[in-house]
């Protein structure tokens, strides 16, 4: 396969913490990444990893709490993350980029004041089935404040492979917890990325949740945005399309989310080949 027209340009790749449990796909994913580095194509990863941190929670005898869809982050989940994200998942990506040839190196948006945070405000939600509303406190969790992609341009003008975990810090070094499809986002745009990639664990877009092979193969932003207003795009799949506008409107050339539960690794067929995922792209 030819990468020669995408030699130079910037991609960045966000792994979910369902991929990192998939030990062949991962294999296959760091094979594909590490043949994008060594024909001078930029690569960023960025990895989740809400299943492990669920996973080692529970195991410390801790609850884990979510509030639509969002993990609420206090002191117990801040050093699960901290560990999770931080520690054994970056490590393992690291392994897979090494077996596969890539020269990773681990970063969080900590390191090099990369992501700027401040603490999230308690919002007031409101539960669409009671009706009820309720003030959350999501804790230790980051809304962007700045990001200074320094550090990843010098690492990737000398080949290697960034791989970050979603982890932030405030300009008084506070730790906080940060969505790794927005970290993702964040980058991409900062980075004038070609393109972002949310390698998840369902093939993309469904017309129907319940049916594979009702995928939406390429899409508008403002055909995405009706999908959304439809109720089409919903639950999980929400955030993941809205953060995939958010980059097209910060000047990312094209997003895509890409199905990672498969063996095989999707990510350099999607390169060249339609119907790969679902691609999102600018109106024209």
């Amino acid at each position: 396969m030819e990468l020669g027209s995408y030699r130079g340009k910037r991609f960045v790749v966000k792994l979910g913490g369902e991929l990192m449990q998939n030990a062949v796909g991962l294999r296959a994913m760091s094979a594909d990444i590490a043949r994008m580095s060594s024909e001078g194509v930029g690569v960023i990863v960025v990895h989740g990893g809400g299943p492990q941190a669920d996973a080692l929670t529970q195991q410390l005898g801790h609850t884990v709490r979510k509030v639509a869809g969002r993990r609420v982050t206090d002191d117990a989940a801040l050093e699960v993350v901290k560990m999770v994200y931080g520690g054994s998942i970056n490590i393992d990506m690291l392994g897979a980029l090494r077996a596969s040839g890539a020269r990773g190196v681990g970063l969080s948006g900590v390191d090099a004041g990369l992501i700027t945070v401040t603490r999230r405000p308690p919002v007031m939600l409101r539960d669409p089935q009671t009706g009820t509303e309720e003030l959350v406190d999501y804790g230790h969790v980051g809304d962007l404040a700045s990001v200074d992609v320094s550090v990843l341009d010098l690492l990737l003008g000398a080949g290697y492979v960034p791989v970050v975990a979603s982890l932030a810090a405030d300009v008084e070094g506070n730790i906080y917890n940060i969505n790794a499809d927005t970290v993702a986002t964040i980058l991409a745009k900062a980075l004038d990325a070609e393109g972002l990639y949310l390698v998840t664990n369902v093939p993309g877009i469904l017309r129907d949740p319940s049916d594979r092979a009702t995928l939406i193969p390429t899409c508008t932003a403002s055909e995405a945005t009706a999908l959304i207003e439809s109720g089409v795009v919903s639950g999980g799949m929400l955030p993941k399309v809205q953060n995939c506008l958010s980059a097209l409107r910060g000047g990312v050339r094209q997003v895509c989310i890409l199905d990672g539960s498969r063996p095989e690794s999707l990510l350099l067929q999607s390169l060249t080949s339609s119907g790969v995922g679902t691609v999102i792209m600018n109106d024209r």
